[in-house]
């Protein structure tokens, strides 16, 4: 704050206003700086469809897909599938660690049926992290279409 004397004998006093400016400036380019640092989600892999002349029996082979579909009409149950053999909640994870024990790639794509609540698919993406694989992809019907 300045202090200017008047003509009189009172004193006056005015805001130094330079200074606050100075901290704006600096407060808005922490901002900026810090903005772009948010994270904005997970990452997802999209199974790209092969070209035709490729060979669909080796990438069938290599393919880790887990399955999971309705149990009943009202989609109460999830019935689990890796490469359409059958397997439970509780064995899904000690079969993708047998799956992936000689794999240098470890990829699972999760397939799910449309009616099926996201909680299971989350759960079987949480089950696969655990077993130790790297990345995870996701089917939709489109793409399973080759759209």
């Amino acid at each position: 704050m300045g202090i200017s004397m008047g003509k009189g004998k009172s004193v006056m006093s005015e805001p130094n206003i330079v200074p606050l400016i100075d901290i704006l400036l600096v407060l808005i380019i922490i901002f900026m700086v810090v903005t772009p640092l948010v994270p904005k989600g997970l990452d997802a892999l999209v199974p790209q469809p092969p070209p035709p002349d490729q060979q669909q029996v080796d990438v069938d082979l290599r393919t880790v897909a887990i399955q999971l579909e309705c149990a009943n009409a009202r989609c109460t149950g999830v019935l689990l599938k890796i490469n359409q053999q059958d397997v439970t909640w509780e064995t899904l994870g000690p079969r993708l660690q047998d799956i992936f024990k000689t794999r240098a790639e470890k990829v699972v794509f999760v397939k799910a049926a449309d009616d099926l609540e996201f909680s299971h698919v989350a759960r079987a993406i949480d089950i696969a992290k655990g077993a130790g694989v790297d990345k995870i992809g996701l089917i939709t019907a489109k793409i399973e279409m080759g759209e």
